[in-house]
């Protein structure tokens, strides 16, 4: 047998690839969209009004310096934020009837996404609401604590039909033709 041959200093490991997902199943920077990107951020700013309580507009100027920023949707972000923090309580009565535990309870992360959800729910017709569970879900998983992912799926699959009645029924005629 022969030694292999040694590596010349300074080599590198072959290149992985950008796209696709990680070992952990999240998907990788170069295979997100603009809007899951404006959801990432839209998650983190949400987070710092919820935790740090600071003012919308700073975290808004904080977020949008952030590397990476200039590869998401902008304007879904601005929705995202300024619709979910103006429409907070509103947002909030949507959800609490859905849960199983006070809302002061739930990881403020979870909140954040749950958020995210029904508001592109009521308001982001353009976006199925598979969709909108999809990436909900995709963020949590990302973001969220183990089975956080779950949870938030359960919540926001029972809001879908509440804001969603005629895309399900018009899904499940199709689908049950």
């Amino acid at each position: 047998m022969s030694d292999p041959q040694p590596k010349p200093a300074g080599s590198r490991p072959p290149r992985q690839s950008r796209t696709g997902v990680t070992s952990t199943g999240a998907r990788k920077a170069g295979s997100k969209s603009q809007r899951t990107r404006a959801r990432e951020f839209a998650l983190q700013a949400l987070y710092q009004t919820l935790v740090g309580k600071n003012p919308v507009s700073d975290i808004e100027a904080f977020t949008r310096d952030l590397a990476g920023f200039s590869k998401s949707d902008a304007v879904h972000f601005d929705a995202l934020l300024h619709g979910c923090t103006d429409e907070a309580a509103e947002l909030d009565a949507l959800l609490v009837p859905l849960l199983d535990r006070k809302l002061a309870e739930i990881s403020p992360i979870e909140h954040s996404v749950m958020w995210i959800g029904a508001y592109e729910l009521k308001h982001c017709l353009d976006v199925p609401w598979r969709v909108v569970l999809n990436e909900c879900v995709e963020l949590a998983k990302e973001f969220g604590g183990t089975d956080g992912h779950k949870y938030v799926n359960a919540v926001l699959n029972e809001l879908v039909p509440r804001l969603r009645a005629a895309e399900v029924a018009a899904d499940r005629g199709q689908a049950h033709p």
